[in-house]
C-alpha cells in the first residue's frame, strides 16, 4: 500500500479476516507512528500507545493513546500523551502500582542523541475509555536509559523494569556500539530506583523479562549486531543477577522484538526473523537523516551496530523449552520490510517492526505494530491460530 493507502484505512475500524484474525490501522493524525505498547486494562478495554510526529528523533515526536473498549467495532480516536517541544519523546510503557493507578513510562531525547535521553513517568487517568495525561515527573536513573519491556512485578511487590544504556562517548555521536542490557528495581512504586547492569551484554537491547517458574525467569534481547536474538537467565528470585546473553536459534535484525509466556507454558515471540546475514541493505545509522549539523564522529568501539537490514515478515515463534530454541513459527504478515529511510511519506519504508504481544483471559492474542512506520496496525489472533486451528 501507498502512505496515501494507509492514511485512508487509518480509520480504527475492526475487520474480521478469512482465517478468523481481526485486523484495524489505529486513529492518529501524526505522518509518522511507531514503536506500539498494548495493554488490557481492568475492564477489559485495550490500550495502545506509541510514538508519533513527523520523524524519528524530532521534537515533535510525542506519545500518543487509543483505546478499544469491550464490543466496540472501532478504536478510538487518538490521544496525545506527552508533549515536550524539545525533546522526542519515544518508547512508551504503561504499567500499574500497587494501588491500581496506571503510569506512563516513556523516553525523552534531544534529536538522535539517545544518550542524552531522559526517562519520565506520568500518572494516567482513564474514564469513559480515554486516557488522559498528568504530569510528568523524571526518573533518577543515568542519562541514556531506555525503556522498550514490560516491567515485571516480584512476589515481594518490588518492580522490575528492564532497561538499555545508551552510554555516551565524550566528543562521539551516539550510534549503539556500545549498548548495554540492565535491570532498574524499586521497592516503593517507582519512586526510587537501583539499577543492575547484564554481564557480557554490550549490544544486547530491548530487554524482555519473563518470569518462568519459581525462582526462574529468562530475558530475550534486540541485538545491535544483527546476528540472533539473545537469551539469558536469573534464578536468584528477584531478577538481580543475570547470566551473559547466548544466541538462540532465531535471528535478528537489529530490530525490536517482544515475548510473553502463554496461558498452556509455552513462549510466544514476536519479530522479524533476519539478519545480517540474510540480507545486504545496509544504512549509516538510525539517524542518519536528521544528523545535518553534527559533525561529530560515530562512536567506535564496543560492538559494531549493523543497521538497515529489512523489518519483514513479521513472525510469531513459539518455543516449549524455556526460550531456548523455538521451532515454531507462523507470519503474521508480510512485505518487503525495506527500512533504509525512516521517512513514512516518500513511501520507501516498508517495515512490518517493533511488535508487542498480550495474550487475553479468552486465549486471543492481540498484537500491535509499525506499519510502513505510517501507521500502527493491529490484530487479533483468534485461540489455536498459533498451531493452524481456527476459534
Amino acid at each position: 500500500m501507498t502512505p496515501e493507502e494507509i492514511a485512508a484505512r487509518m480509520t480504527g475500524a475492526l475487520d474480521r479476516m478469512a482465517d478468523g484474525r481481526v485486523e484495524a490501522f489505529l486513529p492518529s493524525p501524526m505522518v509518522q507512528n511507531h514503536a506500539a505498547f498494548i495493554e488490557q486494562l481492568d475492564d477489559g478495554t485495550l490500550a495502545c500507545l506509541w510514538f508519533g510526529g513527523t520523524l524519528e528523533g524530532r521534537a515533535d515526536i510525542s506519545v500518543y493513546a487509543s483505546t478499544l473498549t469491550p464490543g466496540s467495532s472501532a478504536w478510538s480516536p487518538a490521544v496525545q500523551l506527552s508533549n515536550d517541544p524539545r525533546r522526542s519523546e519515544q518508547n512508551p510503557v504503561l504499567t500499574r502500582n500497587r494501588k491500581g493507578q496506571w503510569l506512563l513510562f516513556h523516553t525523552a531525547q534531544p534529536s538522535g542523541n539517545q544518550d542524552e535521553c531522559l526517562l519520565r513517568a506520568r500518572e494516567v487517568s482513564i474514564a469513559g475509555g480515554t486516557l488522559a495525561r498528568g504530569a510528568p515527573r523524571t526518573i533518577d536513573l543515568p542519562l541514556g536509559t531506555f525503556i522498550r519491556g514490560r516491567f515485571v512485578r516480584r512476589a515481594d511487590g518490588a518492580w522490575m523494569m528492564p532497561v538499555f544504556r545508551c552510554i555516551s562517548r565524550p566528543g562521539l555521536r551516539w550510534n549503539g556500539s556500545f549498548d548495554t542490557a540492565g535491570v532498574a528495581l524499586s521497592t516503593d512504586d517507582g519512586r526510587t530506583w537501583s539499577l543492575s547492569e547484564v554481564p557480557g551484554s554490550v549490544g544486547s537491547v530491548h530487554m524482555t523479562i519473563v518470569p518462568l517458574d519459581g525462582s526462574h525467569m529468562a530475558a530475550f534481547y534486540r541485538r545491535r549486531q544483527s546476528d540472533f536474538v539473545h537469551r539469558s537467565e536469573s534464578r536468584d528470585g528477584g531478577g538481580l543477577t543475570w547470566s551473559a546473553p547466548e544466541p538462540t536459534d532465531v535471528p535478528n535484525n537489529n530490530s525490536s522484538i517482544n515475548v510473553i509466556r502463554l496461558a498452556d507454558g509455552r513462549l510466544a515471540m514476536a519479530c522479524n526473523p533476519a539478519s545480517a546475514a540474510t540480507s545486504s541493505d545496509r544504512r549509516a545509522s538510525l539517524y542518519d537523516e536528521i544528523e545535518e549539523g553534527d559533525a561529530r564522529p560515530d562512536a567506535s568501539g564496543g560492538c559494531s551496530p549493523i543497521w538497515g537490514v529489512p523489518r519483514a515478515p513479521l513472525s510469531l515463534c513459539v518455543s516449549t523449552d524455556g526460550g531456548k530454541t523455538f521451532p515454531l513459527r507462523r507470519i503474521i504478515d508480510d512485505s518487503p520490510g525495506t527500512c533504509l529511510s525512516n521517512n513514512s511519506i516518500g513511501g520507501r519504508n516498508k517495515e512490518l517492526s517493533y511488535p508487542y504481544l498480550l495474550q487475553d483471559p479468552e486465549g486471543a492474542i492481540h498484537v500491535a505494530y509499525t506499519y510502513f512506520r505510517r501507521a500502527i496496525k493491529y490484530v487479533r489472533l483468534p485461540k489455536g491460530w498459533i498451531d493452524g486451528e481456527l476459534s
